[in-house]
């Protein structure tokens, strides 16, 4: 229940990247009149996307094969992370996020009238943000330790990558529901990561080097004085 807890915390994180929350809020954005197909075949790819990186041999009991040595590395990880969070100020970063949300707003808006350029624009989202998943490495290597077989870890992870695209669906079904009305929390959310796409990098690291020191120190037994 604890590992399940874990992941869930992690999957909502990564439901505010730019390419599962931003991308989609300006989809939802965009005037006339709403269809839920695009939308929805977007967030598809992009969690199929996730899916495809996560799934292969490296998920197959990576920390048990390295035993008592691959917790000391997810806690060195656990910690390193945790403390380069401390070094990424959001407000010292400002410039560098509004310039990424109008790069972002401009690709969304020459691929909003073709499903087909949603694919792509869902695929350069995850490639592109590949690098910076770090809820999503988190994750996995919380899965490597639990000595799953890969088709249980397998669909641990789809329920992850389902959980992750939950609040842009939710945000499609009150937009579908209520209209005009929910434009202007959209609006918010549009404006929240102009503002601190960059910066937020921060707190997310910070929580993600938290999950896997708490992980290694539980596996170790470093707080069992018994």
């Amino acid at each position: 229940m604890t590992l399940l807890l874990s992941l869930a915390v992690l999957a909502l994180l990564d439901s505010t990247s730019i390419g599962t929350l931003f991308v989609p809020v300006l989809l939802l954005l965009r005037p006339g009149r709403l269809s839920a197909a695009p939308l929805v075949g977007y967030l598809a790819t992009i969690a199929v996307f996730y899916l495809a990186l996560g799934a292969g041999p490296l998920l197959e009991g990576v920390a048990s094969s390295l035993g008592e040595t691959g917790y000391w590395l997810e806690l060195a990880a656990g910690v390193l992370l945790f403390g380069l969070s401390f070094r990424l100020d959001p407000k010292r970063r400002p410039d560098d996020s509004q310039q990424q949300g109008r790069k972002w707003t401009e690709r969304v808006h020459k691929a909003a009238s073709s499903p087909r350029s949603l694919v792509v624009l869902a695929l350069t989202a995850g490639l592109l943000e590949a690098a910076t998943m770090f809820p999503y490495l988190g994750a996995i290597a919380l899965l490597a330790g639990t000595g799953y077989s890969l088709a249980t870890t397998a669909a641990v992870l789809a329920g992850y990558c389902l959980v992750m695209v939950l609040p842009a669906l939710a945000l499609l079904v009150l937009r579908r529901t209520l209209s005009d009305r929910v434009t202007p929390l959209l609006t918010r959310v549009n404006g929240w990561f102009a503002k601190h796409a960059v910066g937020a990098t921060g707190w997310i690291l910070g929580i993600v080097g938290f999950f896997l020191a708490a992980d290694a120190v539980t596996q170790l037994g470093l707080l069992n004085f018994d």
